[in-house]
């Protein structure tokens, strides 16, 4: 889980609209892109159209991935931290063995990414031991130019922060070498969002199922997210793919979430009994 659960979730606009796919630009408009009005045919066997593709993210789509995180996730925390921090708490998920990072592709360019993490208690000990100083002066800085959104963090998750990060920083030699992630564990899908233009093209369930998928390979029971309760919400998109509602939480600054949990047992065989 990341360390700001209520921030780094898919909320607000990045998967709202009640079309085929669910997809639209921050202000709800619907895109059009180069893509035109016929969508071009699809890849045989990859649910994806021709030109478009999914792979994991690199250091060189910080700027992409930066910029559309604000512009889809602008209340976040971290996203108000400004795009240096947010830059180098992305770069977290590109180290981590227990994250995963995404770039949706079409005609090569980035339209679309999704990071989450496999082992949130893993990933939280890897972002605090590898990062945690760079993250914290990156963080220093941001809020000394910014007093107010000081004010907010030392109001709403100083507390929070210190009893998440101080015991895993009390006694680093008797913590454990990372490893695999645990059977069992489940998964959070952090964020996830689409250009409006490229909608109906399949990437953002393509993104989803990429995660998904990886989840269950690493030994994952099951992948949880939150999504903004009410119409600003991703809900029934999810629900199409098969997620189940499992709660309603709320952020730090009193914003309803919805969490949603998508389940990677493997499921009996229906067959005639022996």
């Amino acid at each position: 889980m990341d360390v700001d659960r209520g921030a780094s979730a898919p909320l607000s606009h990045a998967l709202p609209i009640p079309d085929p796919s669910g997809f639209s630009d921050p202000s709800g408009r619907v895109g059009r892109g180069p893509v035109g009005r016929v969508p071009p045919p699809r890849a045989p066997g990859r649910g994806l159209f021709f030109g478009c593709a999914v792979r994991p993210m690199e250091p060189e789509d910080l700027h992409f991935v930066v910029t559309e995180h604000r512009a889809h996730f602008p209340d976040g925390f971290f996203a108000r931290l400004g795009p240096r921090y947010l830059a180098a708490y992305t770069r977290t998920y590109l180290t981590s063995p227990h994250a995963r990072a995404y770039i949706a592709e079409a005609d090569g360019l980035p339209v679309g990414f999704l990071v989450g993490v496999t082992d949130p208690a893993a990933h939280r000990q890897h972002l605090v031991r590898t990062h945690g100083r760079r993250l914290a002066l990156h963080a220093c800085a941001s809020l000394t130019v910014r007093p107010r959104l000081a004010l907010h963090f030392l109001r709403t998750r100083l507390g929070r922060y210190a009893r998440k990060l101080l015991p895993a920083r009390r006694d680093p030699a008797q913590q454990p070498t990372p490893v695999a992630p645990r059977p069992g564990a489940t998964a959070v899908l952090a964020h996830v969002a689409i250009l409006g233009r490229v909608r109906s093209l399949g990437l953002g369930s393509a993104l989803i199922r990429r995660f998904t998928d990886e989840a269950a390979t690493a030994g994952c029971a099951r992948v949880s997210l939150v999504t903004a309760a009410g119409p600003d919400g991703a809900g029934r998109y999810y629900e199409r793919l098969g997620w189940q509602h499992a709660g309603e939480t709320r952020t730090p600054e009193g914003r309803a979430l919805l969490t949603y949990e998508y389940d990677l047992s493997p499921q009996p065989r229906r067959g005639t009994a022996q």
